[in-house]
């Protein structure tokens, strides 16, 4: 199935747009105000029960982040790291490119089983069975694999506070000194200014989730810090996403 990711862009907007009617609701309740609204089942839920379904939807936002992907894959400087585990790593488009500009890093996308399948007809498509390998599992109960880079694409805004330091807790456990932690979002400027697309993200994720939020690079030094990374920096990538960056 060939894909271009504006259709992804537009299903997405379909999708949400009347959803934002109860923004109100949201700011108010503090509960999601998607499809759970009306006693559906969650949006992962719905889709993770069809293989059709999640295929279109994980290569949907694959594209929405191809990008981005693909400037991080040619950008950072992946010449002292030989290992990468993508966590939520989806249809495995981010280790992908990583693996194909970076010729001598092996790549680990890990995900939930649903989208393992997709996954893997990625992997094979584009050649990569072997530097590529794909894992099913539950990155809050099964044990984190170790890698010198760990990434997340999108992950970390949707969740809460304390879930979001359990996750860099995480990656700092499964990385070696000097091992990298790198997370991709629409990172909003420390002044709430300026990146007004991660703002609005922020308030999607009200929509969305039950405790998620978009957040600073500064937010995100203090977690990384408290954790027990010994610095961050931050890398522009396409648009308004940038990768926050956290070393071991």
């Amino acid at each position: 199935m060939q894909f271009h990711p504006d259709s992804g862009r537009q299903n997405r907007v379909n999708r949400l747009y009347p959803f934002w009617n109860y923004l109100e609701d949201g700011l108010r309740t503090g509960t999601p105000q998607n499809e759970t609204r009306t006693g559906k089942k969650t949006l992962f839920a719905e889709i993770y029960s069809d293989v059709d379904k999640t295929r279109e939807f994980v290569n949907a936002m694959s594209g929405i982040q191809a990008g981005n992907f693909r400037k991080l894959a040619t950008d950072f400087d992946f010449s002292g790291y030989r290992s990468l585990c993508d966590l939520g790593g989806a249809g495995a488009h981010l280790s992908i490119q990583v693996a194909a500009q970076n010729p001598f890093m092996i790549c680990l996308s890990y995900d939930l089983p649903a989208v393992g399948p997709i996954a893997l007809e990625n992997v094979s498509k584009m050649g990569m069975a072997e530097r590529v390998k794909v894992q099913s599992g539950d990155f809050f109960v099964d044990p984190v694999p170790s890698a010198d880079v760990i990434t997340m694409g999108n992950i970390l805004h949707g969740f809460g506070l304390e879930d979001k330091k359990k996750l860099i807790g995480l990656a700092y456990d499964a990385l070696p000194k000097g091992g990298a932690l790198v997370a991709i979002e629409n990172i909003i400027d420390d002044e709430r200014r300026e990146n007004a697309f991660g703002l609005m993200m922020s308030l999607n994720m009200v929509i969305e989730s039950p405790e998620g939020f978009d957040y600073t690079a500064s937010d995100f030094t203090g977690w990384a810090l408290e954790a027990g990374f010994v610095k961050t920096s931050v890398m522009p990538l396409t648009g308004p996403a940038s990768a926050v960056i956290a070393i071991k």
